[in-house]
């Protein structure tokens, strides 16, 4: 025998931007997750998935252990056991999105064995952080461990894809903090730019502000009220993938015309979101992915003519020099040991006083 239970039951906690259609809680960005504990022997979860592109699993921590389960089906509720014959004690479970935008799932509740008792809820951190990022930062290709140093497998369609290892996660593992990770693969700050396709290109200037920013999603696009997450700590890791221009030649960030154009939009989005979280770090970056130091340089140029000391530019000591291909999970791993002790460095005066 087995219950469901709801997913708005008060003993799940839940961390990343989630919206609601039809009734049911949605997961569109990685490392989005709903956690549960318990005592029992089965646990299931109910999901409604909805595929872009590439493989579908579903991210999960079950007791510290790390996995993926992949799933077939879409646009319908299926099951999809997490783990049978557990021996009946306590235990912590976390499901959480390990792709970026090739899916996104309703969640429907947790199916326990019939003799579970749960558990009171795990609280969520006081500390937060939130990323802006592209694939690096959403974990994208992390398990192709034969390829540390050297470009992408050929036709990985995201079988390697896991957001748990992805920089900004272990970071705020590390530092014991929230996350929220808008992060997508192929983003660029403008529309029109980047390899992000949902069917038409956009960039992180038609997504930064939202929950659901596919067009296609049922309900459409919807916003973020950022009155629900206000971040201690805000990294902003976009700009490896500007220079692409769809069907056209590249964006030259040492064009003048083009430079003037990338800093203002970029600094527009900066802007907005300081008017949102007015005491937050702001940290500009750019990962170790290969890429023109140029574009490290224009992140200096940015932080120089705001003028704010609270907004940095934290340059990896590998920057754009690691790998051609994305980080798989030491360098995701060197990244966040990095930025770890960077932001330890400022002190525990930049983490917010709240009660959850």
């Amino acid at each position: 025998m087995s219950h469901k239970i709801s997913p708005f039951n008060a003993m799940l906690s839940y961390m990343g931007r989630i919206d609601s259609y039809e009734g049911l809680p949605r997961f569109f960005f990685p490392a989005t997750s709903v956690t549960v504990r318990f005592k029992g022997t089965s646990v299931s979860a109910v999901i409604k998935s909805h595929r872009m592109y590439s493989e579908t699993a579903l991210g999960i921590v079950l007791d510290g252990r790390v996995f993926k389960i992949p799933y077939e089906q879409q646009d319908e509720e299926i099951t999809v056991t997490i783990a049978e014959g557990l021996e009946y004690k306590e235990h912590e479970l976390t499901l959480y999105k390990a792709q970026a935008g090739s899916c996104w799932f309703e969640f429907g509740g947790f199916i326990f064995s019939d003799d579970t008792e749960l558990l009171p809820r795990k609280e969520l951190s006081s500390r937060r952080i939130e990323c802006y990022g592209d694939s690096v930062s959403a974990g994208e290709v992390v398990h192709a461990l034969d390829c540390v140093g050297s470009g992408d497998p050929e036709d990985h369609g995201g079988i390697y894809d896991d957001a748990w290892y992805a920089f900004p996660f272990i970071t705020a593992r590390n530092l014991g903090a929230q996350l929220h990770d808008i992060a997508q693969g192929g983003i660029s700050i403008f529309d029109r730019t980047g390899w992000f396709h949902c069917p038409e290109t956009i960039g992180m200037e038609s997504v930064y502000d939202k929950v659901a920013f596919y067009p296609e999603a049922e309900g459409g696009v919807t916003k973020w009220d950022f009155s629900k997450y206000i971040p201690d700590v805000v990294l902003f890791a976009v700009g490896q993938n500007d220079p692409h221009v769809e069907g056209g030649e590249d964006n030259d960030i040492n064009d003048p015309a083009f430079r003037a154009k990338w800093k203002k939009r970029y600094t527009e989005i900066l802007l907005d979101l300081r008017g949102h979280y007015p005491n937050a770090v702001f940290i500009l970056l750019l990962t170790v992915l290969g890429h023109s130091h140029d574009w490290d340089d224009v992140l200096d140029e940015i932080v120089e003519e705001l003028g704010d000391d609270k907004t940095v530019h934290y340059r990896f000591a590998r920057a754009g020099e690691a790998t051609p291909g994305h980080p798989r999970i030491p360098e995701q791993y060197e990244m966040a040991e990095e930025l770890t002790a960077f932001i330890s460095a400022m002190g525990d005066g930049i983490w917010s006083e709240r009660e959850e």
